[in-house]
């Protein structure tokens, strides 16, 4: 198992911060932190934190069961609370990660520990199969159609759409 990835993601935005300062999307309430990073199913699964983004990120942790998606790459990955899109990063010091946008831009937190709450609550409710769609009931005379749940959904409580719904 590699090591924790932590302190390696937070060097990597705390310097990418530097940059951001003084950019719209730039909220300066808040900090650079990785929240909660844990071995799952062989890698390290967390959520990053920072004045501009709230991601989800898994980094390798076995290097041999890793799959490598090239940079803007996309997958899904299943958890138990359902599928999620993850993208393909790769920073020349830190090497490959994947990563699931929660909120972007950061200006409805007002300080940093709301935000750090946030993530530790998404990850919490990530890893709940309680959490998990309910299975929808085909439309009467129709296809049947699958929910949806959008990630705000997810993080607010709601549940899933159709297509119909959103229509």
């Amino acid at each position: 198992m590699q090591a924790d990835p932590t302190a390696g993601l937070e060097a990597l935005y705390r310097e990418a911060d530097s940059r951001m300062r003084g950019l719209p999307v730039h909220n300066p309430a808040l900090r650079v932190q990785a929240v909660g990073f844990a071995p799952w199913q062989g890698h390290w699964l967390g959520v990053v934190v920072t004045p501009w983004f709230m991601n989800l990120t898994i980094a390798p942790g076995d290097a041999g069961a890793w799959k490598s998606l090239p940079v803007g790459g996309k997958r899904r990955i299943r958890f138990p609370a359902g599928d999620y899109e993850f993208i393909g990063s790769k920073d020349p010091q830190f090497g490959e990660f994947q990563t699931c946008s929660l909120f972007s831009p950061m200006q409805d937190f007002a300080d940093h520990d709301t935000a750090s709450l946030v993530a530790r609550l998404a990850l919490e409710a990530l890893l709940d199969p309680a959490n998990a769609e309910p299975a929808a009931a085909p439309p009467a005379g129709g296809p049947a159609e699958r929910a949806v749940l959008s990630k705000r959904d997810f993080l607010r409580g709601r549940p899933g759409r159709t297509a119909a719904d959103r229509d």
